[in-house]
């Protein structure tokens, strides 16, 4: 489809009106955040990485209306869904694979034993998330296991006052479903409601969110409910406790998601629960004391034929344990943390077996502002793990600030990502096997950037590097062969990547205008006459332009994006959310896709075309 660019750029503006002269606005808030992206808890105007920032004010503007679809706008982050409307999808940075992004909330790993592909089953409603904060690069120093390639940190709220909530919305592109089964308009529709309670010592936070859609093609309808629950407890100035419960079903047609054509009539039912407890210790002026334990258990049923559950289908039961013990002493020369933590991993599996294994680390960091104009963190992560044994991570970030408004930062590091149970031990021939002799994949990233941040601009523009060493990617020689992950080689990256926020205010309207590009070249040490399953989709070209305008009354957004994969295919998407204010009660009404684009993120699934959405929210 053909589309006059000049189009795109006059609707990326629409709402800007003419303007005088812009007043600059207070501190942002994003400016003063302490970054969680790092152990020590950085403020963003110090960190020294390549860190995003996505502010719940900034969530609440956007044409949204699930995590995925955020994590979709994020700088570098590659989202590739199979369903629309959150029924599955996967997460990369930086031309990794999913298996190479480390998934987290408040700091707690989430990510599933048996695949990625389960990363994003997180019951977390959108009214939940305080930001959402992306570091870029190796961060085995900082969060241990397989963070090769970077990590996404989703930070939940603290209550601040007693309410209750519900949020009504639906949507349809008005067009009769795909392919044969024409029976019907292709819709969506959700509801949320939740409640929240304040005292003056503790707080509770309690939501249900329930979604569907009858789905665009031929078994692809989907489902899943919801439920987020969160307490607090200060127990006395110095100590503070936090608990936080989840649990996930969701159910979607899978056609054509994982084994085209053959998966015409496949069915997925996942399940997922999630708990942590942790808490927050002062001992002395300086020492601070965070243990923490978690706990995530899922349920895969995967029914390769829907209709005859005795034969090809797949049970997986995975369950993760966590304990870790975080500490941070403050001194006048610098900041040291330390920390321990282990990890269980079980899998009882159809086509895998049982099987399981268990993963023990500890990091040092240390940072200090002493040197003039310049910060140093320096650090490293040594981990064991019962099936790979010993192995250290170390990194430095340096910052330089050449002048008030200006620094220069370089990072280095290196990180790891385990194989999955999935890729050692899955037997599903013809299709897909497993490899139990893979060894951990093992990676070496150096960047260098540019930052500027004022009261109302923060920009930051930079350059990377990335070695991975026995690289794992899903391979066969013959069509007639199953895909079988090995260790092949070499996979090398070389990056750009640009960010700009500007936040200016006029009369009484706040505006925020997004920019951000990145361009990767990617290489891979590769026998020839091998097919690939995963990495050939890589993001070559992305681009993004976010606008945002507000006041107390109404709000107005404008969300482009550009991609283009080492395929050569590309695609341009638009969407827009126009919002208004009453007492007690917001609607808001969304158009994505306005240019009604034929795309695909990731294998031969089409992706909704124009869409429009409709939402009714209230709150006492």
């Amino acid at each position: 489809m053909k589309i006059k660019y000049s189009n795109r750029i006059l609707l990326a503006v629409i709402f800007f009106p003419l303007l005088g002269r812009a007043q600059e606005v207070k501190t942002d808030s994003i400016q003063e955040v302490i970054v969680h992206a790092n152990r020590l808890q950085i403020p963003f105007s110090k960190d020294n990485r390549n860190v995003e920032i996505l502010s719940a004010e900034q969530i609440k503007q956007l044409p949204v209306k699930n995590l995925n679809e955020v994590l979709g706008l994020l700088n570098g982050v590659d989202l590739r869904q199979r369903g629309p409307f959150g029924a599955q999808a996967d997460i990369s940075i930086d031309g990794g694979s999913f298996e190479q992004t480390l998934v987290l909330v408040n700091g707690a790993k989430v990510s599933d034993p048996q695949t990625a592909h389960h990363s994003l089953n997180l019951p977390i409603p959108l009214d939940a998330i305080e930001r959402i904060e992306v570091l870029r690069g190796a961060a085995a120093r900082v969060y241990g296991i397989n963070a090769l390639t970077g990590a996404v940190n989703i930070i939940t709220k603290k209550v601040d006052k007693s309410a209750i909530q519900a949020n009504v919305y639906t949507g349809s592109s008005f067009k009769n479903r795909d392919e044969e089964d024409k029976n019907g308009v292709y819709y969506h529709a959700g509801t949320q409601i939740g409640a929240a309670w304040f005292g003056d010592k503790h707080q509770h936070q309690l939501y249900y969110n329930k979604e569907k859609s009858n789905g665009q093609r031929y078994n692809t309808a989907s489902q899943n409910d919801k439920i987020f629950y969160q307490g607090n407890l200060a127990i006395d100035d110095k100590n503070e406790m936090e608990w936080l419960g989840s649990y996930m079903y969701n159910r979607f047609g899978a056609n054509g998601f994982y084994a085209a054509p053959g998966d015409r009539e496949s069915e997925e039912i996942v399940e997922t629960i999630f708990a942590s407890v942790g808490s927050q210790h002062q001992l002395s002026d300086g020492f601070y004391l965070n243990p923490r334990i978690t706990n995530r258990y899922n349920e895969d049923d995967y029914r390769y034929f829907k209709h005859n559950l005795s034969s090809a289908r797949s049970l997986h039961y995975t369950n993760a344990f966590s304990m870790e013990l975080n500490s941070q002493y403050r001194t006048a020369f610098g900041d040291f943390g330390l920390g321990l933590e282990s990890r269980f991993d079980r899998i009882a599996s159809s086509n895998m077996g049982k099987h399981d294994r268990n993963n023990h680390g500890a990091y040092a960091e240390f940072r200090t502002e002493q040197l003039k104009n310049m910060t140093i963190n320096v650090g490293a992560y040594i981990n064991y793990n019962t099936q790979y044994g010993w192995q250290a991570y170390p990194g430095i970030d340096l910052g330089y600030s050449f002048a008030p408004k200006w620094k220069i930062v370089f990072n280095t590091g290196s990180s790891q990502r385990i194989p999955s149970f999935t890729d050692l031990y899955l037997n599903q021939r013809p299709g897909n096997i497993g490899n139990p002799d893979l060894f951990s994949e093992d990676a070496w990233q150096t960047e260098g950037a540019i930052k500027f941040q004022s009261t109302n601009f923060i920009a930051h523009g930079g350059y990377f590097y990335r070695n991975i060493r026995n690289f794992i990617d899903w391979i066969r020689a013959d069509m007639n062969d199953p895909f079988q992950p090995f260790n092949i080689g070499k996979n090398k990256i070389h990056g750009i990547n640009t960010n700009f926020l500007y936040t200016f205010q006029h009369n009484d309207i706040r505006y925020r205008v997004n920019l951000g590009y990145n361009y990767l070249h990617a290489s891979l040490e590769q026998t020839e006459g091998l097919t690939s399953k995963y990495h050939l989709e890589n993001l070559k070209h992305q681009a993004k332009l976010l606008f945002m305008a507000n006041n107390t009354i109404w709000n107005a957004s404008v969300a482009n994006r550009f991609h283009q994969r080492i395929s050569d295919k590309s695609y341009f998407l638009t969407d827009i959310r126009i919002g208004y204010n009453f007492p007690f009660l917001s609607v808001y009404a969304d158009a994505q896709n306005i240019f009604d684009v034929t795309y695909i993120e990731t294998s031969a699934i089409p992706m909704p075309g124009r869409w429009y959405s409709l939402g009714v929210f209230h709150r006492l």
